[in-house]
């Protein structure tokens, strides 16, 4: 059956996350933590499908308040162009504690690159989530000749092999089945819950959405939204 080949590679490959992982998670772990502890924002970057990824660690139930999305207005469209980057980091003001996670399953077109490459300029930390076997073997699309893992203070391999898909079907010359967003997600989460765990080791306590179906949790959330709004005043769309 088609399906639970899929859900068996994806366990696979949730194993293999686990087992190859753990140290990077810690010390992406760190960077969120220290960020978030130093009055910083955590912003988080995809184009195209990995910004599904970006979204999902911002105003989520069970999630850190001080984490805000970059969103690049034509959805990838001009993933390839080189300027697009650069013009559109251009928009934001950032301070000296923000940390950045940047998506990209190859790491390797123009735009990843930019937003790396500017962010590193400014002296920021990037952790990178990227199937980095794959992207060590890509040639890179941008003049500057890097991949996004170069740009990383930590990477996250999605441990995803070439192509993302992973299911073969006799007479289809192309695989189904892409995993690349499941590992991600998975790294990221596992990122945030290890980030938390360090605030709390250092007696500070992380500021995390509470599900607005839970009675009281509209209120509980109004409140966290309250202190650290004041944080995306002004940082972009200048």
């Amino acid at each position: 059956m088609g399906g639970i080949r899929y859900l068996e590679g994806v366990e696979n490959l949730i194993r293999e996350i686990k087992t190859t992982q753990g140290e990077n998670i810690k010390k992406a772990s760190e960077i969120v933590a220290h960020s978030i502890m130093n009055g910083g924002i955590v912003y988080s970057f995809g184009s195209g499908h990995s910004f599904i990824v970006a979204v999902e660690i911002t105003e989520r139930a069970g999630g850190l308040v001080p984490v805000k999305v970059i969103e690049e207005p034509s959805k990838g469209l001009y993933e390839r162009i080189e300027g697009v980057g650069y013009k559109l980091m251009e928009r934001y003001h950032f301070s000296p504690n923000d940390c950045f996670i940047i998506i990209s399953n190859s790491g390797r077109n123009p735009l990843i690159i930019e937003v790396a490459d500017f962010i590193k300029q400014k002296g920021n930390r990037i952790i990178a989530v990227t199937s980095l076997n794959v992207s060590k073997k890509l040639k890179s699309r941008h003049s500057l000749g890097k991949n996004l893992y170069q740009f990383a203070d930590v990477v996250l391999d999605n441990c995803v092999k070439e192509g993302d898909a992973t299911i073969e079907f006799k007479g289809l010359p192309v695989k189904v089945g892409p995993v690349s967003t499941i590992a991600a997600i998975a790294l990221l989460q596992a990122t945030i819950v290890e980030a938390v765990k360090v605030m709390l080791a250092l007696g500070y306590t992380p500021p995390i959405y509470m599900s607005d179906n839970i009675d009281g949790g509209p209120e509980y959330n109004r409140k966290l939204i309250e202190e650290y709004g004041r944080k995306y005043q002004g940082i972009e769309n200048i």
